[in-house]
């Protein structure tokens, strides 16, 4: 019969629970992925995907807490203490059946607003424009060429769940091109070189804001595909912002002129 309540570290469950917040590999051989926290877990429930196996501090959770899973371990305070990442969390943590999302899942408005990453590396990055990208009812995020796994538990974290409210792809950046252009979507890169101030530009009509690396920008192949370079004004001595941070302005300038 199989124990209810863990309370080592060695055990198996918790091993392995342990290599699929630390191993993309690992993630994808098992297909699962993890969930830390109850905002979070609720986000990914609510948007159908189905929780494999749960770890529920009850110190923490409360003895009344109940989660929809396959299976549910209770688990010491030390124990937690160890496998969460951090301690806010209110006492749950779940391993969850991934899903590969395409670009034909997409199901975009009659005018849609897409963020578009090239070659995104800090989950950390991601996870910020999501959020920015859910406050602006943004229709989804598409990460060309990704460096970061999209279920990077770092990347859950500090989306604060936005991953799974905001429909996210990741694909190649030709397939994307493609798929914009097929869809009438404007495409605005946002570059120094050869641009316009981002708020001259009309963002109303069905509009993709794409974005490099902080270090290397677009490539070339973007900076071709555009329809409008745009750029945000630099009045200090340094020449970018953080990605996340461009993301949010431009996000909220669509906002803004489509509220007129």
């Amino acid at each position: 019969m199989e124990e209810n309540c863990i309370s080592s570290a060695q055990n198996p469950k918790i091993k392995r629970l342990q290599l699929l917040q630390q191993k993309s590999s690992e993630r994808r051989k098992n297909g699962l992925f993890v969930v830390e926290g109850r905002r979070e877990l609720q986000h990914c429930i609510d948007v159908g995907y189905e929780v494999d196996t749960a770890f529920v501090c009850r110190d923490l959770a409360g003895e009344d807490f109940s989660v929809s899973a396959k299976r549910v371990f209770d688990v010491t305070t030390d124990i937690y203490e160890k496998i969460a990442y951090r301690g806010s969390t209110e006492g749950v943590i779940a391993e969850v059946v991934a899903r590969r999302h395409t670009l034909d899942d997409l199901s975009l408005s009659d005018s849609p607003l897409v963020v578009v990453l090239e070659s995104v590396e800090k989950p950390g990055n991601l996870g910020a424009v999501l959020r920015s990208a859910d406050a602006a009812g943004a229709d989804a995020v598409i990460v060309c060429d990704p460096l970061t796994d999209l279920y990077n538990p770092n990347l859950i974290r500090s989306s604060i769940g936005a991953i799974f409210t905001v429909p996210c792809v990741a694909c190649s950046s030709e397939d994307c091109i493609a798929f914009l252009k097929q869809h009438g979507i404007s495409i605005l890169t946002a570059q120094l070189q050869d641009s316009h101030l981002y708020y001259n530009i009309d963002m109303c009509r069905p509009t993709a804001i794409v974005m490099g690396t902080e270090s290397t920008g677009l490539t070339q192949q973007w900076r071709q595909a555009a329809d409008a370079h745009i750029r945000i004004p630099m009045l200090g001595r340094l020449d970018s912002l953080n990605v996340s941070v461009s993301a949010a302005i431009l996000l909220f300038e669509a906002v803004r002129q489509r509220q007129k």
